[in-house]
């Protein structure tokens, strides 16, 4: 994400990232393994918050290409390959839903990215909102109760 930082990650993500790692590594690239070698397996941002480490401050260390040049996630890949049990930060299973929290509340807010005009175009044509299609991360960050408050207040919001 040119300009933003790596994906946000959370406190408990921080050690997890360290453990896997080494299951992980056979799915990154070179750039990617020596992005994390050379600056750790996360970073703090300009904001104070911990993230992703970049490659030369463009994609996050642990992405890779694959045969279609499609962006993967190594993290992802080792998950589905049954190698670990971490799916990936809950940050990126969000994305394009970014949450930043204050002492008092956590703002949801979409975070719009020009990489993701065809996901919208797709997601528009099928009549899938964000929230719909980010429904299952979305329930594991926040709980159900939250989620059909968010249903609800959509429903409401369409009225």
């Amino acid at each position: 994400m040119e300009g933003d930082g790596g994906a946000p990650l959370e406190e408990d993500e921080l050690n997890l990232l360290e453990e896997i790692y080494e299951d992980i590594k056979p799915y990154m690239v070179e750039k990617g393994i020596r992005a994390i070698e050379e600056q750790g397996h996360w970073v703090v941002g300009e904001d104070g918050g911990k993230e992703t480490p970049l490659v030369n401050d463009r994609e996050c260390a642990y992405v890779f290409f694959d045969e279609n040049n499609y962006t993967k996630c190594a993290i992802e890949a080792a998950y589905r390959d049954g190698k670990i049990d971490y799916k990936k930060p809950i940050s990126c299973e969000l994305y394009p839903v970014r949450v930043q929290s204050y002492p008092e509340f956590e703002a949801v807010n979409y975070h719009k990215w020009h990489i993701c005009k065809d996901a919208c175009a797709c997601g528009a044509k099928l009549k899938v909102p964000v929230y719909k299609f980010l429904r299952e991360p979305l329930i594991k960050k926040f709980g159900e109760d939250w989620y059909k408050g968010l249903e609800f207040a959509a429903e409401k919001h369409r009225s």
